[in-house]
């Protein structure tokens, strides 16, 4: 993979990873468009980190917290679980902690509980989702799917849902959306934004869980990937080129997540759902003509 496609890739990831028209299903269209050769997970997964790396600079002060409370939480468990051995060795009675005391914990168990799907789905389809990509029909059908998505959610009704109003439930359900948005062509972002919207979430903090929940989910992947890796089959200067894009997709998610919280505000959905549409019908229509 050359630098400029390396930094086309970057720029089509940071564009697609939040504008809800799937970021997987454009980078598979334009390796297959291009003929270029798979490059594989490990470069959408640092395309991913890339745009991970803009989740943290929008919500920064949210993040810190999440993590914050989460050491809480850890602490907690600890405390309560000395308390329970107290109790059963017959010492003066402690009272438990509550755990889950404030919005923020409450944010951070709803995450953990979205990512046990997501984590589940991506592991067992993952040879499925690799072969998905390089099938020109796939994408466009998945993105006709993410069209249909998208165009419900601009019709989902007001919803007030914060994290202290969310069930694990509804975690769950949205946690299992996510891990289906893995195959090429369906959207992340859509079809979780679309998942809470349909749960009653409130419009903002629907797009900010969406972006957050990935986090877990992402650096997974790119972890898992790291550990498989042979690094004697990527060379220095692919190396370089994969950092390229990666940089390229942080910058340019940045800005599209600025972008995405005014669509969502203002039900501008449907000029996406077009969008995929359109592309999702020009790729099944060119699969069957090249084909």
């Amino acid at each position: 993979m050359s630098l400029l496609e390396a930094i086309i890739m970057g720029l089509i990831q940071g564009i697609t990873e939040f504008l809800p028209v799937s970021s997987s299903g454009h980078l598979a269209l334009f390796e297959i468009a291009f003929d270029l050769e798979k490059t594989g997970l490990l470069f959408d997964c640092l395309l991913h980190f890339g745009t991970l790396i803009a989740v943290f600079a929008v919500y920064f002060r949210d993040i810190w917290k999440m993590i914050c409370e989460g050491f809480g939480i850890i602490g907690d468990f600890f405390i309560n679980a000395a308390t329970a051995v107290s109790r059963l060795t017959g010492k003066k009675e402690k009272k438990y902690r509550k755990i889950i005391c404030n919005g923020y914990r409450k944010f951070v168990m709803l995450v953990i509980v979205s990512t046990i799907p997501t984590g589940i789905i991506g592991i067992a389809a993952k040879d499925l989702i690799e072969l998905a990509s390089t099938v020109l029909i796939v994408p466009g059908i998945c993105l006709i799917i993410t069209s249909i998505l998208l165009f419900i959610a601009d019709r989902c009704k007001e919803g007030s849902k914060t994290p202290k109003h969310v069930s694990y439930t509804n975690a769950f359900i949205i946690g299992i959306c996510q891990g289906f948005a893995t195959l090429p062509g369906i959207s992340r972002s859509g079809t979780t934004i679309t998942a809470c919207l349909l749960s009653g979430f409130d419009r903002k903090f629907a797009v900010k869980y969406s972006f957050i929940m990935s986090i877990p989910a992402i650096l997974g992947s790119v972890v898992l990937q790291l550990f498989e890796l042979d690094v004697k089959t990527v060379a220095a200067a692919e190396w370089l080129n994969y950092l390229a894009g990666t940089l390229v997709a942080a910058a340019v998610g940045y800005i599209c997540i600025k972008i995405m919280l005014y669509v969502v505000k203002q039900k501008k959905y449907t000029i996406f759902s077009i969008y995929c549409l359109i592309v999702g019908a020009v790729s099944i229509g060119a699969y069957f003509i090249l084909g």
